[in-house]
Order: structure tokens, then sequence, then C-alpha cells
């Protein structure tokens, strides 16, 4: 359709990068599916920190205190709104691990790629969408049948689900279009701070379209979420603001020879017509060019 150029670039990181993409996916559903409603939002909640980290170990990218502050605020506004139970068990706490690491690193791939070789989300959306449909393909119905005891291609697809499948895929689409464009612009970190506003979103749309309990402690935890996305936005915006230079001073061109006191004062007495108001010679030194005698 012409809406975009076709930019080709390194077909191995390419693949990797579609590969790892396919397999965060999975596993945070995976995750979700073996633990309590309650532990994955800790595993989400747990995915700024770690991002962090990576990024301040491996790309030494520095993180001011206000920035911390700001982001502990938040998490814990998150953590009050959403987090109910903590039912632990050791298939999802490996599962959740394994899918916080791989959230992470995926979404800084996201943001260095474009970095790197200069392409725009759109163009790292189509070259790496392929292989992380491919992964889910070949590894989702193995991996659900090997956990579940069920086989995907033997459900009953009825023209009601096949719709609301179409409709979540096109819904993922630009799902994902806006997630590669906004790490793309942003970073990993702004992203995720960005998640957790939806996941306050749903739950304020929640109540009011469909009724859903709302507590005392919902509301506290998005009102705290929220001031932490503020206090977030508002240092990010302080922070990358250019700081003004400081003025240098001013160097002026310096006449020959005014660098020398016995010069200096021997052309200032010469332009001011001291030397002809005195019998005395005018003094100057034998390597004044300027004032030399033939």
């Amino acid at each position: 359709m012409k809406l975009f150029e076709h930019k080709p670039f390194d077909a191995r990181t390419v693949m990797g990068f579609g590969v790892l993409n396919g397999i965060s996916i999975g596993l945070l559903n995976l995750s979700l599916g073996f633990n309590s409603v309650g532990f994955y939002q800790m595993t989400k909640l747990a995915i700024i920190p770690c991002t962090v980290i990576l990024e301040t170990l491996f790309f030494r990218k520095k993180f001011s205190r206000y920035i911390q502050l700001s982001l502990s605020v938040l998490l814990f506004g998150v953590g009050v709104a959403t987090v109910t139970d903590l039912q632990l068990n050791a298939m999802g706490s490996v599962l959740s691990l394994l899918a916080i690491v791989t959230t992470c690193i995926a979404q800084i791939m996201t943001n260095t790629i474009q970095k790197k070789f200069k392409v725009s989300s759109t163009q790292l959306l189509y070259q790496s969408c392929p292989y992380q449909a491919l992964t889910l393909f070949i590894v989702g119905p193995f991996l659900d049948g090997f956990l579940t005891n069920k086989n995907v291609f033997a459900f009953e697809y009825t023209p009601q689900v096949l719709f609301f499948i179409v409709l979540s895929c096109l819904i993922s689409v630009s799902v994902n279009f806006s997630t590669f464009l906004v790490i793309g612009k942003t970073s990993p970190v702004t992203y995720q701070v960005l998640g957790h506003l939806k996941t306050c979103l749903v739950l304020a749309f929640g109540y009011v379209l469909l009724h859903d309990p709302f507590s005392w402690r919902n509301i506290l935890g998005i009102l705290i979420a929220v001031v932490g996305m503020g206090l977030y936005s508002y240092f990010c915006t302080r922070e990358t603001q250019p700081k003004p230079t400081e003025a240098s001073p001013q160097v002026t061109q310096v006449k020959e020879g005014e660098s020398d006191p016995l010069i200096a004062d021997s052309l200032n007495a010469a332009e001011n017509g001291a030397a002809a108001a005195t019998d005395e010679p005018l003094k100057v030194p034998m390597w004044s060019s300027k004032y030399a005698r033939a």
C-alpha cells in the first residue's frame, strides 16, 4: 500500500529479535495461566526495576534519584490498586522470572535496534513479525497440548468465535504498532509507565462501564499511581530540556606587540603624542617591525 518504505537490514538481528518477542509473549501468557492474578500483576510491576537494572549495567544509562523516586511511587500505587493475592508455586515462579527477563530484553532491543539501524517502528515491526508469528505458531500448539492436554485445532470454531479472533488480531496489530512507536520515540521504561496507566484505566472503565466491584483501596492505589506518573513525566521533561550553556568570554584580537608590556607602553605613548611633547626618543624594541626605522 506504499504507506512506508521497506528497509531490510541485518537478518540475524531481525530473526533473533522476532523469536525473542514471540517467546516473551508466550511466557507472559503462561505466567498468567499458572499464577494467580495478583502474582501476575507483581510480575508486570517487576519489569520496570528489571529494565532499569539492565540498562544501567549494560548500557551505562543513568537514572536520577528523582526518576527512581517517581517510579517507586508509581509501582507502589499500582501494587496497592491491583495486587490482591500472592499464591506462589514453583512452575509459575519460574515462568514469571523468564517472562520478566525476556520482556525487558525485547523492549530494550526494540529501542536500540531502531536507533542503531535507523529504521522506523513500522519497518522494524514489518521485518520481525513473520519470525514472531512463526515462533508462536510452531511452539504454541505443542506447548498448549503438553500443559493442558487439549488440542487447539480440535476446538469448534464457530463464525462468532472466528469474528472475535479476527477482531483480536486487528487490535493486536494496532497495539504492536503503538508499542514499537512509543519505545522507539521514548524508552522501555516510559513504555512500562504508560502500560501501568493502562492498568489504572482498565480498573476505572471496568467500574464505570461494567460495574465491577471497586474499593477505596483501588481508588487510593490509582491516585498514588497517577501522582507517580505525573512526577515521572515532570522529571523526564525537566532532565531532557537542554541546559543553558554558560556564556564564554569574548576573545578580542590582540594587536601585534600588545602582549608585551614594553611594546604596549611604547605604542600607546606614540599614539597619544607623548613622545613629541618630550625630547626623549621613542623607545621601541628593535624586534618591533611596525616601528623599526630603516
